[in-house]
């Protein structure tokens, strides 16, 4: 099974690329983020037509997330758990039928910039609830895989310029601390399990040349509970995404499963 996550920065203002994308990779699995739709909006049909069932928890304008899998979703949930009034499109989840079914969570966690505002708050706030609902996920005792753009780079070479970003909320010891907080809950980061090279970027930001000038950072991961783990395979990074017309600033990140 290969799980895909990407950032496709609107869905529908890049649809010919993203669909270009699926037709080349046929992802068994993916999980979209900043969708920038109301739920109406998403272009399923496209999907469809290269048989992927959809599930989306979308927002006009901002955020939204969306499910897409050749299989069908059951238990389906929109939205993190702890905060009913928190009205952000930031996450959805389904376990993905079949033989050996998988829970896969998609999400899309806060940038939290500038760091003296309310929005940084929002962002730990945000990952504190990530990791009680990983908690959760982990008594199951099933294969899931929690992946996504989690706009946190975890340590120093996962970027090209590491001193640039000091003062980003994306780089921050309290964001790197939860996102560590998070994997010691017993997740694999697949990526380092499976290759662990640096230079592994999958965001090139599209002012001042920085993918001309390799200016990346790894923010895009996927985290797997040890029933997913057992059945980690291979993981790649699409890079070549990035130089195709009208590219998100993020490229996919796939991560194969042996179920």
């Amino acid at each position: 099974m290969r799980i895909a996550t990407w950032n496709v920065n609107s869905v529908n203002a890049r649809l010919e690329t993203v669909v270009r994308w699926f037709e080349e990779a046929k992802p068994d699995v993916a999980c979209l983020q900043e969708i920038k739709c109301v739920d109406e909006k998403f272009p399923a049909e496209a999907f469809e037509r290269l048989g992927y069932n959809a599930a989306v928890h979308g927002q006009k304008t901002y955020n939204g997330v969306a499910l897409l899998s050749k299989t069908p979703l059951e238990d389906v949930r929109r939205g993190l758990p702890g905060d009913e009034a928190d009205e952000q499109a930031r996450y959805i989840e389904a376990l993905v039928s079949g033989p050996e079914p998988v829970r896969v969570g998609c999400l899309y966690l806060p940038n939290g910039n500038p760091i003296a505002t309310e929005k940084f708050a929002y962002k730990l706030n945000w990952m504190g609830r990530l990791n009680a609902h990983a908690r959760r996920l982990l008594a199951l005792e099933e294969p899931f895989v929690l992946t996504g753009d989690f706009n946190v780079i975890p340590e120093p070479r996962d970027a090209e310029f590491p001193n640039n970003w000091l003062g980003d909320a994306l780089f921050q010891p309290e964001s790197r601390a939860a996102f560590r907080a998070l994997k010691n809950l017993g997740l694999t980061e697949a990526y380092l399990q499976a290759d662990g090279a640096p230079g592994a970027y999958t965001f090139w930001d599209y002012q001042a040349g920085a993918w001309q000038r390799n200016n990346g950072i790894r923010i895009d991961h996927a985290l797997l509970s040890p029933q997913a783990a057992d059945r980690l395979a291979g993981v790649s990074i699409h890079r070549d995404v990035r130089a195709w017309e009208k590219p998100s600033d993020h490229v996919p990140l796939v991560v194969e499963l042996d179920v």
